[in-house]
C-alpha cells in the first residue's frame, strides 16, 4: 500500500508528464480499438449497400430465402412425418437463427395435378371439358390480398360437400369459368367424390409486397388457392388429394444485416438444406437465396478494405508510438536523477522497474477503460466524413461496442506498456556516479545515426517503390485485376518507412547547415540570435527527437491530405470520363425494321437477308431547349472495321461535331499533349480528317497523313485522312480488357482497343445514317430534378439516361470510398492533435529545465524581449525547420506513394491514369494549423518567461 501511495504522489508532482503520456496512450488504444468497430460498421453499410444495388439491377428482394421439398414416392404418414420435423425446426430454430428479422415466414403447400370437370357439363363423355389443376395454399395469405369479385370461401369446410376456393383473374380465363361454378374431380388417382367452387377472384393488396414469390402470380392461374387450415387437414393429414411439395418462403429485413450475421446467415441457409436432405434424397429439395452470390462477392471487398485501412493506419500507430516513446523518455530523463539515487541506495533493478511498471498499469488500465468508448464516438465522426475534413449529415452506420474492440485496445495498451517500460529499463542502467558524469558531458550521438538507420529505411522505401512500379506495369499491360498478382499490403507501410528515412537523413545533415548559417552571419548576427545559434548548433542532438517526432506528425498529415484529395478527384475524373458528359440521353429514332417474330413462331427453313435499315433522324433542337440545359452535341459511337497500311482490324468510331462537343465534353487536358480543343480545331480543318488512338498507330504503324479506310458490316469502307494521333479521349480505355491478355503468349498483348475520330455530317454522308446519342452539359444552377422536370416537359421519346451527376452522388456514399476518407481525415487530425501536444510538452519541460540559464540571462541585462526573441529563434531554427521539412517530405511521400492507392481500384481499367492531386485548400489547412500551434505555443512559453523571477532563478543555482 505504501508503494501505491508513494506512486500515485510521484505522478501527482509530475502531472502535466503523466497527462500528456495518458492522453496519447488513450488515443492509440482509441485509434486500435475504433479500427474493429469502423470495419464492422463501413462494412455492414458496404453489405447492404450491395444488397441494394442488387435489388435495383436484378428486381428481386435480397431478403428472400425459399426452400422446397418434394415428395415422390413417400406414404401419407411418412410425408405427414418429414414434414413436421423440417416445419418445426424452421419455425423454432432457423426463424431466430438468422439474427435478422423475418418480415414473413410463408408456408406454401401444393398439391399434384389432378383432372377435373364441370359439374353441370353438357357432355360428361367428352374429354373437351377436362381441366386440370392444383391446389395451392399459403399461410396469412388473407393479409397480402383483396377481393375484386366474389368472396372469401367460408372457413368451415367443405360446404355442402363443395371446398370453395380462391382463383385469379387470369385463372378465371383459363378454366372458362364464372364464380360459383362448381368442379368435380375426375381422375383415377383421387378416391371418392371431391367438388371445388371458386367464389371469389384475389388480387395483391400492393405491388411492392414481398410476401408473394411470383410478383405478377401468373404461377397461380392454373391453381386453386384453397385455405392453409385445409391444406394441413385433408392434403397432408387425411391424405384425400396427394400432395406435391411443401415450401418455406422467408421474407428477411435485409436493411438490418451487419456483418457479424453475414456467418449466422449463410450457416442457418445450409443447415435448412441439411434438414432436409436428412429426410430426402438430394433431387427432392430446392433451396434458393439471392443474396448469396453478392455476399460471396462482397466478403471478397472486406477483405481487400480490411487490408487497405490497417495498412493506412500504420503511419498514425507508428507515430502514436513515437509520440509515447517521447513522453516516456522525458518521464525518464527527468527523473534519471532520482532513479540513480534508489540505485545508489540498494533498491534492485526490478524494484525500480515495477514501480514504474505499477504506474504504467494503472494510465494503461484506464486508456483501456475509456479507449474503445472513444473510439465509438471516432467511429461515428468517420461516419460523418464525406471527403478530405468534409463532414455531412447522413445516415448515421450501424456503430457497435464489440469484444474484439476491446480485444484490439487490450493489444494496443500492452504495446503501449512496453514501450513506456523501454526509457525506464535503460535509465535503471545507469548508476548515481554514471549519471552525473552523462551530465557532464556533451549528447553522444545516438543510435540511429550510429547505426545509419535512416539509409536502411530509406533503401527499404525505394526497393518497395520500384517493385510496385513493376508490378502495376504488368497490371496494366497484361490486363490484370489487382488480385493476380497478390499485390503485398506492406506496400501501404512503405511510405512510413520513407517519411520516417528521409527525415532522419535531413537531420544528419541539419548540424551542418546549421554551422553554415552561422559562418555565413557571424560578423553580423545581434547576440540573441549568436546565442540561439551557439545553443543549438551545440547541442543539437537534444533537439533531434523533438524535430523528428515533428516531421513525421506534419508529413504524415500531409501525405493523409494528399491520398484523400487524389483519391476523391481520381474517382470523380474516372467518372467525368468514363461517361463524357453531365448527361447523356438516346432517343428513339423513327425506322423501317421488320417487326420481331411472335413468341413460338415457325422459324424459316432458309435464313432470309435481312435489308439494310434506314433511319429518320428526329429534331436536334429540343435537346438544346430543355430547361437548364447550357450545351447539347451530338455523338455517334458505333463498332467499325478499318483498313491501313495494308493491315485491317476493329476500332471504335466516334463522330462529332467539333464545336459543340469541345464547349459540352468534360477532359482533363493534361492527358494529351496539347489541349483536347487544339486537337478537335485540327480535325475541324477537313472534314475528310480523323484522330486516331495511339494504340491503333502503333499496332498498325500508322502516321500523320496516312489514309485509313472506315466502314462496318453492311457499310463499305470509305478513307479518312489520319490527321492527329492521341492517347486518350472522352469515354475511350486504351487499356487492354481484364482478362483479355495471356501473359504466356506475347502476341496477345498486341489487342488493346482502338479508336477514330471523325466528322458526324461526313459519316452520315459517306457511310451511314444511323443513332447517335446526345451529349448535355447543364447549366452550374440547374439541379438534376429541374432538367428531368424540363426533359419530361419536352416529350422527346428518351429511351436510356446517364446521369454524371448522380454517379458522383453515388460514388461520394460507396463505403469504400467513405472508410478512406475517414481513415484519412482521423489520420491528419490525429497528427496535428498529437505533434501539437509534444510539441509544447517539451517546450515547456525544456523550459522549466533552463529556469537557472534563463534567470542569468535576465540578470546580466537581457530584456524579456530579447530572451523571448532568442526562444522564437531557436524554436524555428528547430520547431520551424522540424516542420518545414516534414511538409516538404509529405509532399514528396505524396508523390512518390500515393499512386500506390490505385491497386484498390482495378489500376487495369483506371481511366483517366490515376494522377497525384494537392489542393490549395488542404494544404491551407496544414499550414494554418501548424501555424497556429507554433503562435500558441510560443505565447504559452513567452507567457512562462515573463513569470521567470530572477531571485527564483538566484536560488535555484544556490540549491
Amino acid at each position: 500500500m505504501a508503494l501505491f501511495v508513494m506512486i500515485i504522489r510521484k505522478m501527482v508532482q509530475n502531472k502535466w508528464l503523466v497527462a500528456s503520456l495518458f492522453i496519447g496512450l488513450v488515443m492509440s488504444v482509441a485509434l486500435v480499438s475504433s479500427m474493429p468497430i469502423y470495419s464492422e460498421a463501413i462494412l455492414s453499410r458496404m453489405l447492404v449497400k450491395d444488397l441494394e444495388t442488387m435489388q435495383t439491377k436484378k428486381s428481386i428482394y435480397p431478403g428472400n430465402q425459399y426452400n422446397k421439398l418434394f415428395y415422390t414416392k413417400e406414404t401419407p404418414e411418412q410425408m405427414n412425418k418429414i414434414f413436421t420435423k423440417v416445419d418445426r425446426y424452421i419455425h423454432e430454430q432457423a426463424q431466430t437463427s438468422f439474427q435478422i428479422p423475418v418480415q414473413q415466414l410463408v408456408v406454401d403447400f401444393q398439391s399434384k395435378s389432378i383432372k377435373i370437370r364441370p359439374v353441370n357439363d353438357p357432355d360428361p363423355d367428352s374429354k373437351k371439358s377436362i381441366k386440370t389443376v392444383t391446389l395451392r395454399s399459403f399461410s396469412d395469405l388473407e393479409e397480402h390480398i383483396t377481393l375484386t369479385d366474389g368472396r372469401m370461401p367460408a372457413e368451415q369446410q367443405p360446404v355442402d360437400g363443395v371446398y370453395e376456393v380462391l382463383v385469379t383473374e387470369r385463372g378465371l380465363i383459363q378454366f372458362k369459368t364464372v364464380l360459383d361454378s362448381a368442379f368435380y374431380v375426375d381422375d383415377d388417382k383421387i378416391a371418392g367424390e371431391i367438388k371445388f367452387k371458386p367464389v371469389g377472384v384475389i388480387q395483391k393488396k400492393t405491388d411492392d409486397d414481398p410476401y408473394f414469390r411470383d410478383t405478377d402470380l401468373s404461377e397461380l392461374s392454373g391453381s386453386f388457392i384453397i385455405s392453409d387450415k385445409v391444406a394441413k387437414q385433408h392434403l397432408m393429414q387425411e391424405a384425400r388429394i396427394p400432395t406435391a411439395s411443401v415450401g418455406w418462403f422467408f421474407v428477411l429485413d435485409y436493411s438490418k444485416l451487419e456483418l457479424r450475421f453475414v456467418d449466422d446467415f449463410i450457416q442457418t441457409t445450409n443447415k435448412i438444406r441439411n434438414v432436409m436432405l436428412n429426410n430426402v434424397t438430394l433431387y427432392q429439395t430446392v433451396s434458393e437465396t439471392p443474396a448469396l452470390d453478392t455476399i460471396s462477392k462482397y466478403l471478397e471487398r472486406a477483405e481487400q478494405l480490411r487490408t487497405l485501412m490497417w495498412s493506412l493506419n500504420v503511419p498514425v500507430l507508428i507515430m502514436l508510438g513515437f509520440y509515447m516513446f517521447m513522453v516516456s523518455n522525458l518521464i525518464a530523463d527527468r527523473q534519471k536523477n532520482e532513479i540513480a539515487v534508489l540505485r545508489s541506495r540498494g533498491a534492485a533493478r526490478w524494484q525500480v522497474i515495477t514501480s514504474y511498471a505499477v504506474e504504467g498499469i494503472i494510465l494503461c488500465g484506464i486508456a483501456f477503460g475509456i479507449g474503445p468508448l472513444l473510439g465509438v464516438l471516432l467511429t461515428e465522426l468517420l461516419g460523418a466524413s464525406n471527403g478530405f475534413l468534409e463532414f455531412v449529415q447522413r445516415v448515421r452506420l450501424p456503430v457497435r461496442l464489440t469484444e474484439e474492440a476491446y480485444r484490439y485496445g487490450a493489444i494496443a495498451a500492452g504495446i503501449c506498456f512496453v514501450i513506456m517500460l523501454i526509457p525506464i529499463i535503460m535509465a535503471t542502467r545507469v548508476s548515481i556516479v554514471g549519471h552525473k558524469q552523462q551530465l557532464a558531458r556533451l549528447l553522444k550521438s545516438p543510435l540511429w545515426h550510429k547505426m545509419f538507420l535512416d539509409v536502411i529505411a530509406l533503401a527499404l522505401a525505394i526497393y518497395g517503390l520500384y517493385t510496385f512500379k513493376k508490378r502495376l506495369a504488368d497490371l496494366q499491360s497484361l490486363g490484370l485485376n489487382a488480385d493476380d498478382l497478390n499485390i503485398d499490403p506492406l506496400q501501404f507501410v512503405v511510405p512510413a518507412l520513407f517519411i520516417m528515412g528521409a527525415g532522419l537523413l535531413l537531420l544528419r545533415l541539419y548540424p551542418w547547415v546549421l554551422r553554415l548559417v552561422y559562418w555565413i552571419g557571424k560578423k553580423w548576427w545581434p547576440p540573441s540570435v549568436y546565442a540561439t545559434l551557439i545553443q543549438v548548433g551545440r547541442s543539437s542532438t537534444q533537439y533531434q527527437f523533438l524535430m523528428i517526432f515533428l516531421i513525421m506528425t506534419i508529413a504524415t498529415g500531409v501525405f493523409s491530405a494528399s491520398a484523400a484529395r487524389t483519391i476523391n478527384n481520381n474517382t470523380e475524373d474516372r467518372i467525368r470520363y468514363g461517361n463524357g458528359a453531365e448527361i447523356i440521353l438516346s432517343s428513339q429514332w423513327a425506322n423501317d425494321a421488320p417487326p420481331p417474330p411472335a413468341p413460338g413462331a415457325p422459324q424459316p427453313e432458309t435464313p432470309v437477308t435481312q435489308a439494310p435499315v434506314h433511319y429518320l433522324e428526329p429534331a436536334f433542337e429540343p435537346f438544346k431547349t430543355i430547361k437548364g440545359v447550357e450545351q447539347a452535341a451530338k455523338v455517334f459511337k458505333k463498332e467499325s472495321s478499318f483498313s491501313v497500311n495494308d493491315s485491317s482490324g476493329a476500332a471504335t468510331l466516334i463522330g462529332i461535331d467539333t464545336d459543340e462537343f469541345g464547349k459540352t465534353t468534360w477532359f482533363r487536358d493534361s492527358l494529351l499533349d496539347y489541349p483536347i480543343n487544339d486537337y478537335l480545331n485540327l480535325l475541324a480543318a477537313d472534314s475528310q480528317a480523323v484522330l486516331i488512338s495511339k494504340t491503333l498507330a502503333e499496332q498498325n504503324k500508322v502516321k500523320p497523313g496516312d489514309t485509313i479506310w472506315v466502314g462496318w458490316s453492311d457499310v463499305p469502307q470509305q478513307p479518312f485522312k489520319v490527321y492527329g494521333i492521341i492517347d486518350y479521349f472522352p469515354t475511350f480505355n486504351p487499356n487492354p480488357a481484364v482478362g483479355s491478355v495471356d501473359a504466356s503468349d506475347e502476341s496477345s498483348t498486341g489487342n488493346a482497343p482502338m479508336l477514330i475520330v471523325g466528322h458526324l455530317p461526313r459519316i452520315q454522308v459517306q457511310l451511314a445514317l444511323e443513332p447517335y446519342e446526345v451529349w448535355i452539359k447543364l447549366k452550374p444552377e440547374t439541379s438534376t430534378a429541374a432538367f428531368y422536370e424540363g426533359l419530361k416537359e419536352s416529350k422527346i421519346p428518351v429511351t436510356s439516361i446517364v446521369n454524371t451527376r448522380e454517379e458522383l452522388v453515388n460514388a461520394k456514399n460507396d463505403p469504400f470510398l467513405m472508410a478512406l476518407n475517414g481513415i484519412l481525415t482521423l489520420g491528419f487530425v490525429l497528427s496535428i492533435l498529437v505533434s501539437f501536444i509534444g510539441f509544447l510538452l517539451y517546450w515547456v519541460l525544456s523550459l522549466r529545465g533552463r529556469t537557472l540559464q534563463n534567470g542569468i540571462l535576465r540578470a546580466i541585462g537581457l530584456s524579456l524581449k530579447q530572451l523571448i526573441g532568442m526562444l522564437a529563434v531557436e524554436q524555428l531554427l528547430t520547431s520551424g525547420v522540424a516542420v518545414l521539412i516534414g511538409i516538404a517530405v509529405g509532399n514528396v511521400a505524396s508523390r512518390l506513394y500515393v499512386p500506390n492507392f490505385q491497386i484498390a481500384f482495378n489500376p487495369s481499367s483506371l481511366v483517366p491514369p490515376f494522377k497525384v492531386m494537392f489542393d490549395a485548400t488542404d494544404l491551407m489547412r496544414i499550414y494554418l494549423l501548424v501555424g497556429f500551434m507554433l503562435i500558441i505555443g510560443l505565447g504559452i512559453l513567452a507567457y512562462m518567461l515573463s513569470r521567470l523571477r530572477i531571485h527564483q532563478a538566484i536560488k535555484l543555482g544556490e540549491d
